[in-house]
């Protein structure tokens, strides 16, 4: 007889998990903000606006800076962020292997707006897994690290929580999914693992481990 699944639903961050954007995403916003008077390396970007919402990265920037960015920051920042995608947005490695093994509901729960996601998504040709299942930030109250938007996935979906596991590459996505009663993963491969040691179900660094980890 075949031994019962774990989980009935895997939810996927998107950015770092399942796209290959936090470089890009990261490079363009160090420049922004250093241009803006708030000197930012990429490696500050990574460690202190991964996994936010822009409207947190907003809010993060303003308070170190002192004042408020220009109101235009976030058109500009997508636009030069998009441009990017175009050429230079490529699936994380390892990752359509695995979403063609898992035989587990999926789904998809990112800070970035539904533009983005949809883009990113369609451009590396993962859109196929995830039809109908993409869930934003902006449709619940409050980001990560709170637990809304895992927890809105799984009642969209009719998850139980504690049937659910969450693949995330920053802090506060594994914060958040913790405090949803769900089992979070954290994936190291910008993130050093001690960043991710919170993680419930383990950490890994390479997506060909995950399937494993799920069973």
């Amino acid at each position: 007889m075949p031994k019962p699944a774990r989980f009935d639903l895997v939810l996927f961050d998107n950015d770092g998990v399942l796209v290959d954007s936090e470089t890009l995403a990261n490079r363009i916003l160090s420049r922004m903000l250093t241009k803006e008077g708030l000197r930012t390396s990429f490696e500050e970007s990574v460690a202190t606006y991964l996994g936010r919402s822009m409207q947190s990265v907003r809010a993060e920037a303003e308070r170190r800076l002192g004042r408020p960015l220009p109101v235009e920051f976030e058109e500009v920042f997508y636009g030069r962020l998009f441009s990017e995608y175009e050429t230079r947005l490529s699936a994380v490695p390892g990752v359509e292997d695995v979403l063609e093994k898992l035989s587990t509901a999926v789904c998809v729960v990112s800070s970035g707006s539904p533009q983005k996601i949809a883009l990113s998504l369609r451009l590396t040709g993962l859109d196929r897994y995830f039809d109908g299942r993409v869930f934003s930030a902006e449709q619940v109250r409050r980001g990560k690290p709170h637990p809304d938007l895992f927890l809105f996935a799984a009642e969209r979906l009719g998850a139980d929580p504690e049937r659910c596991a969450v693949i995330e590459d920053s802090p506060l996505g594994v914060e958040g999914a913790n405090a949803a009663g769900m089992t979070s993963f954290g994936f190291a491969r910008m993130t050093p693992a001690s960043r991710l040691e919170a993680a419930s179900g383990g950490v890994f660094d390479d997506m060909k481990d995950l399937p494993a980890l799920l069973a």
